[in-house]
């Protein structure tokens, strides 16, 4: 039922495209093992070897801990409507964070936001897509807002004290370089 691909197809960019959410799987050599949801206007095929997703502010950082130390990433869509299907794009990522060079090609792909924190981007080595036949039927209903209004009343300046209480160390202890590379001062 399995099928392996080097590179995404038109109808697995075509799929990807259709999801409302998304999970995001990293893990350093040693310590927790990260599996994240993602959802929103947070995630763009930038070609059939390279996907991007922006990562926003939440109260864990532990893909970018990860990625700094194993670069090794899984992103798998499944369909909850329609016809059953799960598709996984392994391979390697690179995390952006704002003071880096590359950070505004990316950061103009997506939405304006002040939560924004890191962006990822996955060059592809393996897509394998799978039946996902047990995989139960749900509707989607909206996005939720929480975060795009938390984040807004928080402000910029809310949103990096957060990051510097918060996000500079994963659960096991691993630097995740917000600071440093957001170029925010560290007291």
């Amino acid at each position: 039922m399995g099928k392996q691909f080097s590179e995404l197809s038109d109808k697995h960019i075509e799929f990807i495209g259709q999801q409302k959410i998304y999970f995001v799987a990293t893990a350093a050599e040693s310590g927790s093992v990260n599996l994240s949801p993602k959802g929103g206007d947070s995630l763009r095929v930038i070609n059939p070897k390279q996907i991007a997703w922006l990562n926003l502010t939440g109260s864990g950082n532990e893909s970018a801990s990860h990625v700094i130390q194993n670069p090794r990433m899984t992103v798998m869509f499944c369909a909850f409507e329609g016809s059953p299907l799960i598709l996984r794009a392994y391979g390697k990522a690179t995390v952006l964070h704002s003071q880096d060079d590359s950070w505004g090609k990316y950061a103009s792909m997506f939405p304006e936001s002040v939560a924004a924190r890191q962006i990822f981007v996955l060059d592809v080595d393996l897509v394998q897509s799978s039946c996902g036949m047990s995989v139960p039927y749900f509707s989607y209903e909206g996005d939720r807002e929480d975060l795009a209004n938390w984040s807004e009343k928080q402000g910029t300046a809310g949103i990096e004290k957060y990051w510097l209480k918060k996000n500079q160390k994963s659960i096991d202890g691993f630097d995740t370089e917000i600071a440093k590379r957001s170029g925010l001062d560290v007291e």
